[in-house]
């Protein structure tokens, strides 16, 4: 007989199988002798009394074999001699799986990545880090993997109706990732497990016949009435597809102008921007837990403030996490945040953010669609200008921001580069500066404890999502102007995260080959 069974147990209890089937014995009535096995289909937990407890959602075996657990393997075919090719631009979550879904249905992918692969990139990223030196082709957002390959492998997801979240979860099991990622209720996977990950999902493309070319800028894309005939990368080579998947992420801010100049429609769409405040963890711990233990996770927060009639929230929160520079070229700063997949550093982090609407955008409304673009640089160059160059940060300990003075120290920090102490008033835009200062505040009411001038803001967190859409049928997927350009995932307006671009460039896979 099998049963499945909701339990709530203290984290000690849950961190021990012993005591779990204790509990399902007396839940079921059964003895233990009979409890022949169990899996764990859901693991959460629950903080918001002064005792943490973990809920477990268990299918139960009485008196029968177990079986099933792993999921099945999907096994892709060789697609080496198909009759129809088509080219997948940028290796993120969305390029990765729209190339392995196109394998699945028969058609041969030939990837073009402008960055280089995951290893290689680990020394772009410490010369970045250490150096100061950032290379426009190969750091935290280019690359294979794209920009969640080294910002933290978060997979939760809200987006549950534009896919299969279950199919993506276990693809990435299949490629490495630990199976409590099918049963935590805010799975991640960590930026020090995700390059394996990334490698063996290459390797599974090459093993079935599909091409994978690293370091192939796109500069241009040859038209052909209302089609692209071929593909342009800056090293002077043309690549031919039947159909063009355009999955390059939130920061291709050089695909976003080429669209425009080829009066390929886009359009500037609203986007989110602020900085990234760090804690101490155990501070975090102290007010979402109340009562810590060794057998629960680093905590974590989520927080949304209507200020002015503008969202403030949290964007990206990494308990036991690093920030770095996530910037893509010279004299603009941008930051962001990762966790390895223990949770292990002494610090919590999280991008807070304010919501820019069209008409915040109105003084640089003369760039048209790339009005969003031109207001993100002209934060970024403000905050490296604020920083003194060499990627260092202009920051301000949490109280002084709120108000108004420059901190006299700074707390210490994992941000490597450095930090300097400057007013924020002075990098950020006035809207966006004093909305802080509100959602700030109103954080400190939600969080005892979390308003703190042992906490440090940190600017400019301001790659939370593409400030452009690239516009698309709700049916075919198809951009309305070029019948075989598909847009996807992150960098086209329609995906906010791994699963959701995965998932994203799944359905842009699935249109490509009905």
């Amino acid at each position: 007989m099998r049963q499945t069974l909701q339990l709530k147990l203290l984290p000690a209890e849950a961190a021990n199988d012993g005591i779990i089937r204790e509990y399902i014995a007396q839940a079921t009535g059964q003895r233990q002798e009979s409890i022949t096995g169990f899996h764990l289909l859901k693991r959460s937990i629950d903080a918001r009394g002064r005792q943490p407890y973990i809920h477990l959602t268990v299918e139960v075996y009485i008196d029968e074999v177990v079986r099933g657990g792993s999921p099945d393997k999907l096994v892709f075919p060789n697609v080496s001699k198909a009759d129809k090719q088509v080219i997948v631009i940028g290796a993120g979550p969305a390029g990765l799986f729209a190339a392995l879904r196109l394998i699945e249905q028969g058609i041969r992918p030939l990837l073009l990545e402008r960055g280089k692969d995951v290893r290689s990139r680990r020394r772009d990223l410490a010369a970045l880090n250490k150096e100061g030196i950032v290379n426009p082709e190969s750091n935290y957002c280019f690359g294979e993997g794209g920009a969640g390959t080294y910002s933290d492998g978060k997979l939760y997801t809200r987006s549950t109706k534009r896919g299969d979240v279950r199919r993506i979860l276990n693809l990435l099991v299949q490629f490495g990732a630990d199976e409590s990622i099918l049963v935590d209720a805010h799975p991640h996977i960590g930026t020090n497990k995700l390059p394996h990950i990334i490698q063996a999902m290459r390797q599974q493309i090459i093993d079935s016949g599909g091409l994978f070319f690293f370091e192939k800028k796109v500069v241009d894309f040859i038209l052909q009435g209302d089609s692209i005939r071929q593909v342009k990368t800056a090293d002077g080579d043309f690549y031919d597809g039947s159909a063009v998947i355009l999955a390059t992420g939130h920061s291709a801010r050089d695909i976003f102008r080429l669209l425009h100049q080829r009066k390929i429609l886009i359009a500037a769409k609203p986007f989110a921007l602020g900085v990234r405040i760090e804690h101490p963890q155990p501070l975090i711990d102290h007010i979402q837990y109340k009562t810590p233990s060794p057998y629960l996770p680093p905590a974590s927060y989520s927080l949304v403030e209507q200020v002015n009639a503008k969202g403030v929230f949290s964007f990206c929160m990494c308990p036991g996490g690093i920030i770095a520079p996530a910037s893509t070229d010279e004299g603009e700063l941008v930051v962001n945040g990762w966790s390895p997949s223990r949770r292990n550093n002494p610090y919590a982090n999280s991008g807070i953010v304010v919501s820019v609407e069209e008409k915040d955008m109105a003084p640089f409304a003369g760039q048209g669609p790339l009005a969003g673009v031109a207001f993100q640089q002209s934060v970024e160059q403000r905050a490296f200008q604020a920083g003194g160059g060499k990627f260092v940060a202009p920051a301000q300990r949490l109280a002084d921001f709120v108000a108004g003075k420059v901190s006299s120290d700074l707390p210490s920090c994992s941000y490597l580069p450095g930090l300097n102490a400057v007013s924020l008033r002075d990098v950020l835009p006035s809207f966006i500066y004093e909305d802080l200062r509100g959602g700030f505040k109103a954080f400190g009411q939600k969080m005892k404890g979390y308003f703190t001038n042992e906490a440090v803001v940190v600017a400019t967190e301001s790659r939370t999502s593409s400030p452009v859409r690239i516009p698309r049928d709700p049916e075919t997927l198809q951009h309305p102007q070029i019948r075989n350009l598909f847009p996807c995932a992150e960098g086209a307006g329609y995906a906010g995260g791994i699963v959701s671009a995965a998932m994203d460039g799944e359905r842009v896979a699935d249109s490509v080959a009905r």
